[in-house]
């Protein structure tokens, strides 16, 4: 995700076409899979580079893929890491489930006035680049295409050897972490937590799930946050509300059904309780990153205030806080302050003042 307006002469937001888009195979020429070989970067604050953390932990790669992470303000020259010189040489930290930035505590965010855009608190605002020692992501791109001239998104999934970006497209990247080429080298005692986000028998479904909820909700608050015009503007908005119906109405559904199967056993029903199965898949994953964002963020930054999640939505609810407070994966990965902090500050099209809302608090309700 970088700076992104509308691109069109009628004022709707267009996406970018990632550039690179490779996977890593044993049969693959170049890009074969080995431990310690692949690096991530990503910001705390982008949905889409969120999806690759979370699905890098449920896999058991967080001691086979390091990470590192950009600073929460995009400024005019794009995103940024802490400064080498500033950093220690030691890369543990890039090995944890968020690349050394933890996540809150208390899940309420703020005070923010008392934080700069310049600030470079190591490890909280951001990490250090241990790979190349590069100052800005756009020195990836460079390295890779020096000819390169669309922006500089993330995430960015690179290769030490070849010193090259794999894939800078998310859904390729989630697909590729979870096809299975790393599980010889995920340690013994993870095997067995390994989960399969993307089961043969449930591919076409989730296919078709993700379909219908990327245009419309996870793109969706893009498009109607970033419009030029009003009446592009309220058609969009009026479209992910309506698309956020047609989800809470899947849960709803769901629950009642595994309510009866279970008798009302909350446990069992939070246990089996996901979007298009009974077992935690990539759909989960892709809608989270989106529904995370939707208080603290899409309701006032993006003007997706038709109702809050919390108020509006209960089953859609249910599902974030079960995700959130019963998988580490969810919760481990997720920074509100980097997500609040972002939006209002980098987005100066939109919040000119660049005052960071204090609420809602909590960031996430508990369960």
């Amino acid at each position: 995700m970088s700076r992104q307006w509308a691109d069109s002469k009628d004022g709707s937001f267009k996406r970018q076409v990632s550039a690179f888009n490779e996977i890593i195979s044993p049969n693959h020429p170049v890009y074969k899979p080995a431990a310690g070989r692949y690096w991530l970067y990503v910001s705390l604050a982008c949905p889409w580079a969120h999806r690759t953390l979370i699905t890098r932990v449920l896999k058991g790669l967080t001691s086979v893929i390091g990470v590192s992470v950009v600073h929460w303000h995009l400024d005019d020259k794009g995103w940024r890491f802490a400064p080498v010189e500033d950093a220690s040489t030691d890369k543990s930290q890039c090995y944890t489930a968020s690349g050394g930035i933890t996540t809150s505590v208390d899940n309420t965010s703020g005070p923010f006035g008392e934080i700069a855009n310049d600030s470079s608190r190591l490890n909280i605002d951001s990490t250090f680049d241990p790979i190349n020692g590069f100052k800005r992501l756009s020195e990836l791109y460079y390295k890779s295409e020096p000819n390169y001239n669309a922006r500089f998104t993330v995430p960015v999934l690179w290769d030490t050897h070849t010193n090259t970006i794999v894939s800078n497209e998310s859904s390729s990247i989630i697909r590729n972490l979870n096809s299975g080429v790393f599980d010889e080298f995920v340690p013994a005692a993870e095997k067995d937590k390994i989960l399969n986000l993307v089961p043969k028998d449930l591919e076409s479904q989730i296919d078709e799930f993700n379909s219908w909820v990327y245009d419309n909700v996870n793109n969706g608050v893009y498009k109607a946050g970033f419009s030029e015009n009003s009446a592009i503007y309220e058609k969009e908005v009026t479209n992910v509300f309506t698309h956020l119906d047609k989800i809470e109405s899947i849960l709803k559904s769901r629950y009642e059904a595994l309510d009866q199967k279970f008798n009302g056993d909350q446990d069992k029903i939070l246990s089996h309780f996901f979007t298009v199965a009974d077992q935690l898949t990539e759909a989960d994953v892709r809608l989270y990153t989106t529904i995370v964002r939707f208080d603290p963020v899409y309701v006032q930054h993006f003007k997706c205030n038709f109702t809050t999640i919390r108020d509006g939505y209960p089953n859609i609810h249910l599902w974030l806080r079960n995700l959130y407070w019963n998988y580490p994966a969810f919760k481990d990965t997720t920074n509100f302050e980097h997500i609040k902090l972002h939006y209002t500050r980098s987005h100066t099209r939109i919040n000119p003042l660049s005052i960071t809302p204090l609420g809602p608090k909590p960031d996430i309700r508990s369960l």
